[in-house]
């Protein structure tokens, strides 16, 4: 449950981040800043794990940079400010099940049938919440949203599948680190110098960076350590949810009835891709009636009498 409360922050985070972006940070200027998010984040993080990179992780970091800081933070800041967060946010609904196949492929983890069902209804609660058919449509901010939802469905499982050897904290830094060094020369090549930034747009870029970014993906790539591929996916459905109750607390908007019964679907969602215990597994009263029950038998040999591990059997 714990995992779960803890991955649950990156969502809620990212679902602030569109808003921030679109209303504060520079409309001209994606390189720079996806390099703004990318880069001050890595290095708070290596700053706290003081910890650099070994043999395979060299690569390793430069690979995931690229895939899930460079490209997915130049997309999202594209599509932030070419469409309105209610669209961007639907498409990047589907993400759920675009990861649940990408840890079928890349890690064998089939999906289980809750989850796709909760990917199912929360992705039909995101569209009852979010599309009202008043949303302006941007055809590069839609390819750039899908581009970045494969992206990082594809960086976050290959993370998945590479990080059991590596601490969370670290390899997160490496990673925003790592992309953001590879975003500095695209940017001044593509862009020129750095926009000057007034005092709003610096406050935003402090709080993209350290909150959405920083925090965030700690906790996102901790869950994905932890947890099922489809579980994560589904608690990334907060997203537009935060998106909606922020319109609600800021702008003041109105929560619809359409929208509330898009509200309850999505959490309907989130709530099917909750993780099960596996039957027989190491805890609950069905192990601690068999630690008794060792611990009461006579050992006639002499030997001591230890606890079985969580992998052998009753």
């Amino acid at each position: 449950m714990r995992w779960t409360a803890l991955t649950a922050v990156a969502p809620v985070a990212w679902g602030t981040n569109y808003f921030v972006t679109h209303e504060f940070l520079p409309t001209d200027r994606p390189l720079w800043g996806a390099a703004w998010r990318a880069l001050p984040a890595g290095l708070v993080l290596l700053a706290l794990c003081r910890q650099r990179p070994r043999g395979a992780w060299w690569w390793r970091s430069a690979v995931l940079g690229l895939l899930n800081v460079s490209v997915f933070f130049t997309l999202v800041y594209v599509a932030s400010q070419t469409l309105p967060t209610s669209l961007a946010s639907t498409v990047m609904a589907v993400s759920p099940l675009t990861m649940m196949l990408m840890a079928w492929l890349l890690i064998s983890e089939r999906p289980q049938a809750l989850h796709l069902t909760g990917a199912a209804i929360g992705l039909a609660g995101v569209c009852l919440m979010l599309l009202t058919g008043a949303e302006e449509v941007s055809a590069g901010g839609v390819l750039a949203s899908a581009a970045a939802l494969l992206t990082s469905s594809f960086g976050h499982i290959l993370t998945k599948r590479w990080s059991t050897d590596a601490d969370v904290l670290a390899s997160t830094a490496w990673q925003l680190t790592a992309g953001g060094l590879l975003l500095l020369p695209a940017a001044a090549v593509a862009e020129g110098p750095p926009p000057a930034l007034s005092a709003p747009a610096l406050l935003a870029f402090v709080y993209v960076s350290l909150v959405a970014t920083a925090l965030a993906f700690t906790a996102w790539f901790a869950g994905l350590r932890h947890l099922p591929a489809g579980t994560v996916g589904l608690l990334g459905l907060l997203n537009p949810v935060t998106g909606v109750l922020l319109g609600t607390v800021i702008a003041s908007e109105v929560l619809t009835v359409q929208q509330s019964g898009g509200l309850v679907l999505v959490l309907a969602g989130v709530v099917l891709g909750r993780p099960t215990r596996a039957k027989g597994s190491g805890s609950g009263p069905g192990r601690a009636r068999h630690v008794a029950r060792r611990l009461a038998s006579p050992v006639a040999d002499g030997r001591s009498v230890r606890e079985p591990s969580p992998s052998e059997p009753p």
